[in-house]
């Protein structure tokens, strides 16, 4: 097995990590969670399924260290195609990390305030309840922000697959195309936010991030990397 392909196989090792992390921690404890704005619902959903709730923090962020890490294993991988375009890959993914663990921090200070009993003297019932939900709104304020760059580092992730010559043109494709659904949907919801955006719209990027960290993953690359080209 060359350099690259074992540069490839652990960038795509990474990168599945991530995509089975986020499912996990912004797909399905959400799904437990949530309580559509019903404040007294919320708490008592985080009380029942306090565990679950602590496991997708934990989960959230084991999966942004290992993205941390992902775009370094890609620059290794495709600095070589174009560094301008690595650099920026790199730029655009890594900013998201301290504003999901700023979320996170939102989350814990939840479960702070509904376990600490000094907090209970301090505040009634419905004040507590308030704070959980500024708090669980904060944290989704924080992971909504988060979508925009969520888009913006696959377009030269994407332009850098497409170039390469060793990656499959059309996951190139797919990455590039899932930067404009993102942004799609992240300005649709900030500008008309009673629009529910067709899940379509962000299929590309599902389909692109998905197909790259199996590919990587799976059939690393056949080919040495190439020196740099425009």
């Amino acid at each position: 097995m060359n350099t690259s392909s074992k540069t490839a196989r652990v960038a795509g090792l990474l990168y599945l990590f991530t995509v089975v992390t986020g499912i996990f921690s912004l797909m399905y404890v959400p799904s437990r969670i949530g309580a559509h704005g019903d404040a007294t619902l919320a708490v008592a959903n985080i009380a029942t399924f306090e565990s679950l709730f602590r496991f997708g923090i934990a989960i959230g962020a084991l999966g942004y260290v290992a993205f941390l890490i992902l775009p370094l294993a890609l620059y290794k991988l495709l600095g070589p195609v174009n560094k301008d375009a690595a650099v920026l890959m790199v730029a655009l993914a890594v900013v998201q990390v301290p504003i999901y663990f700023v979320a996170l921090a939102n989350q814990l200070d939840v479960l702070s305030l509904l376990e600490g009993a000094h907090y209970q003297k301090l505040f009634t019932p419905d004040e507590l309840r308030a704070r959980v939900m500024l708090l669980m709104g904060a944290y989704e304020n924080l992971v909504f922000v988060s979508e925009l760059f969520w888009g913006l580092w696959l377009l030269p992730f994407g332009y850098l697959v497409f170039k390469s010559g060793f990656l499959p043109k059309f996951l190139g494709v797919l990455l590039m195309l899932g930067c404009f659904s993102y942004l799609i949907d992240f300005f649709v919801r900030m500008l008309i936010p009673h629009y529910s955006v067709p899940g379509v719209v962000t299929l590309p990027a599902a389909l692109g991030e998905i197909g790259i960290c199996l590919w990587l993953t799976v059939m690393g690359t056949s080919k040495p990397r190439p020196v740099e080209v425009d």
